[in-house]
């Protein structure tokens, strides 16, 4: 379809199948028509606050209703969305509120509380809205649900195509979480590219769980997106249990299963499994690798070969997929999909020899306009982005992922950069230095391991390094593992040789 403004998915949906149900959510259930009457509103809603084209609004919502209705009545009034963990930490919130200078934040009541505490200390935050509470507003927040049904419903699109329409924030290769810009343009291609797979990866007949946090842009764009794009039918989960999601998908005959490998390491040991995956065509998995293991075992219980994608948020976020290949093999992260080129480099920027990794470059209309504010690392004057993965081609053309160039942990899909951490431990009086590296976990794909060196006389457990962390950052961030050593390895100019870490702790 031609580039225009993302929200413009959700009308075609509503025109095509108006009855048909858009979302289901608990014991909820929202047809496409309403869908649209809703985000209309929300659209009109937002409008009404002093928003202009342009500004940025943080989403802090779980998988509810909630959470599309704000994202695409943002873009369709122009806005630009920031989605937000909503089990960030305060120096976390205050970091991507104040860098993406976000002038609306939209969250539930806790949350919401939070935003309004730091709205003192950020200059551009005007509006703190509430999400699902019934009771009167704290003062100087607003609630959600009052603006949305006195709004008048704002049909006609903002802005679209090269506009900005999704700040979503990543680790970087230096320093703290920066904000990718995402297009209009870039987040349709990458629908687009998707769904020119064959067979096809999704179609308006599916039920699609959306258990993935829709703040990751592989659970916005790739499964949300799609299910706009395809005008299918979302299952939203707000939280990932492998007993329940497999009584939600049985309840809902869930046929199309967008997902990440800790989800099919745990469905992959339960007795049931088979039986809840019954009516399932297609079965998708990204963010990490899904271990050979994990696989084999999916397999044998249900029949199914979960087909593996590799992609980044900078790209919308799909680049290849195992669909692409004559043979779907464990561990390989397929070819590239219709519509992205991908070329391996070698150190020298040039064509890696054949048999020989090198670094993953991608070019394509799905790549983002580089990162907030200036657009800097972005694609190049050529249009080709070089993403800092390593990876190898067999025989076959398949590609398999071997290492990163950035120090990124990946956990459960989401990156951790060691450097956020190691500046948390920096700041414990009983840690005299730390490094942190990442491991491989059985259900997380990586988890997060800090190497700490005392301070002489001090007593410290790895329970109270780990409860510091906690304060400061997110579970998914905080180290799972501690080990104390007398001293860290470094190199000849006084950096920590990690290379040397890992290889004594066996992590990536």
């Amino acid at each position: 379809m031609t580039a225009g403004n993302l929200a413009d998915l959700v009308r075609r949906a509503a025109d095509r199948f108006p009855a048909k149900a858009a979302l289901l959510y608990q014991d909820q259930s929202v047809t496409w028509g309403e869908f649209e009457d809703q985000v209309s509103r929300a659209a009109g809603a937002l409008a009404s606050l002093d928003l202009a084209p342009g500004d940025r609004v943080a989403i802090a919502l779980g998988n509810t209703p909630a959470f599309p209705v704000c994202y695409f009545g943002a873009l369709r009034a122009g806005l630009v969305a920031v989605p937000v963990n909503p089990a960030s930490t305060s120096a976390e919130l205050r970091h991507v509120l104040g860098d993406s200078g976000a002038i609306a934040v939209v969250g539930q009541r806790p949350f919401a509380t939070l935003a309004s505490e730091l709205a003192a200390h950020l200059l551009e935050l005007r509006h703190v809205i509430v999400v699902g509470d019934a009771s009167p507003a704290p003062a100087g927040t607003l609630l959600l649900e009052e603006l949305v049904e006195s709004a008048r419903p704002l049909e006609s699109p903002q802005g679209g195509s090269e506009d900005l329409a999704l700040l979503i924030y990543t680790s970087g290769t230096s320093g703290r979480p920066r904000g990718a810009m995402l297009s209009h343009r870039a987040l349709l291609a990458n629908l687009e590219q998707c769904s020119r797979i064959e067979p096809p990866v999704m179609s308006d007949d599916d039920v699609v769980l959306v258990v993935l946090p829709l703040f990751h842009i592989y659970g916005l764009n790739a499964a949300l997106g799609m299910v706009a794009y395809h005008g299918a039918t979302g299952v939203l989960v707000e939280r990932f249990d492998p007993v329940d999601t497999l009584a939600i998908m049985r309840r809902h005959h869930v046929s199309n299963v967008v997902g990440a490998p800790p989800m099919y390491v745990a469905w992959s040991l339960l007795p049931d499994v088979g039986d809840a995956f019954a009516d399932v065509r297609l079965a998708v998995s990204g963010a990490a690798p899904l271990p050979a293991q994990a696989l084999t075992r999916f397999l044998d219980a249900t029949g199914h070969h979960v087909f593996e994608g590799y992609g980044l948020t900078e790209t919308a976020p799909v680049l290849t997929s195992t669909l692409m290949s004559a043979v779907a093999k464990p561990m390989s992260i397929g070819r590239a999909i219709p519509g992205v080129e991908l070329r391996l480099l070698n150190d020298s920027g040039g064509l890696a020899q054949e048999d020989d990794p090198g670094e993953i470059a991608v070019r394509g209309d799905n790549l983002f306009s580089g990162y907030w504010p200036d657009g800097a690392g972005g694609p190049d004057d050529s249009g080709w982005f070089r993403t800092g993965d390593v990876a190898y081609s067999d025989d076959d053309g398949d590609l398999s992922i071997v290492d990163r160039r950035r120090e990124l942990i990946l956990v459960s899909g989401f990156n951790v950069y060691p450097r956020e951490v190691e500046d948390v431990l920096a700041r414990h009086p009983g840690i005299e230095e730390a490094a942190v590296i990442g491991i491989a976990h059985p259900y997380t794909g990586e988890a997060v391991k800090a190497v700490v060196v005392r301070r002489p006389g001090v007593q410290l457990t790895a329970d109270d390094v780990i409860a510091h962390c906690a304060l400061s950052l997110a579970a998914f961030k905080c180290p799972t593992t501690v080990e104390f050593a007398a001293g860290l390895p470094h190199s000849a100019t006084g950096k920590t040789a990690k290379g040397r870490l890992r290889e004594s702790a066996g992590g990536s």
